[in-house]
């Protein structure tokens, strides 16, 4: 016996798919000519806002990015961004959710500039901090 009703469960997917992802080289250039920063220690946030197209769903795309400065092997540097794509993939709906109600489409990249390896804890309060001040700024003003 069925307990439960696919059709009728509306759960929020946790996903961080292909088409979330930041890519171009155009748009990630426009967003560090003419984005905005943030910066919430060991993260630096840079947005640009800008209108979503018809063809195009409203959405958020996302980046993240780790020097090769002060993390030479690159196993650091994939577990920063897999730290960081984690703590993200649990927090984007409410950004999600902003954008969908303005219309617009938000590019984020998040690049981390920290000198030492970071946990999950201190990479969620950053995060956490740094998205809301994000989500305060791209609200839209009643």
């Amino acid at each position: 016996m069925l307990l439960y009703s696919p059709k009728f469960l509306t759960i929020a997917r946790n996903t961080l798919g292909k088409s979330a992802r930041l890519k171009h080289r155009k748009q990630i250039d426009a967003l560090f000519k003419t984005g905005k920063t943030i910066v919430s220690f060991p993260y630096r946030l840079y947005f640009r806002e800008s209108a979503a197209m018809e063809s195009q769903s409203p959405q958020v795309l996302f980046g993240v990015g780790v020097s090769k400065r002060y993390f030479k092997k690159a196993i650091d540097r994939n577990r920063i961004k897999r730290l960081t794509r984690e703590v993200y993939r649990h927090r984007q709906h409410s950004l999600n959710a902003i954008m969908a109600a303005k219309n617009n489409r938000l590019d984020l990249f998040i690049i981390f500039t920290g000198k030492e390896l970071p946990t999950l804890p201190d990479c969620e309060h950053a995060l956490e901090t740094g998205l809301d001040k994000l989500s305060r700024i791209v609200r839209p003003k009643p």
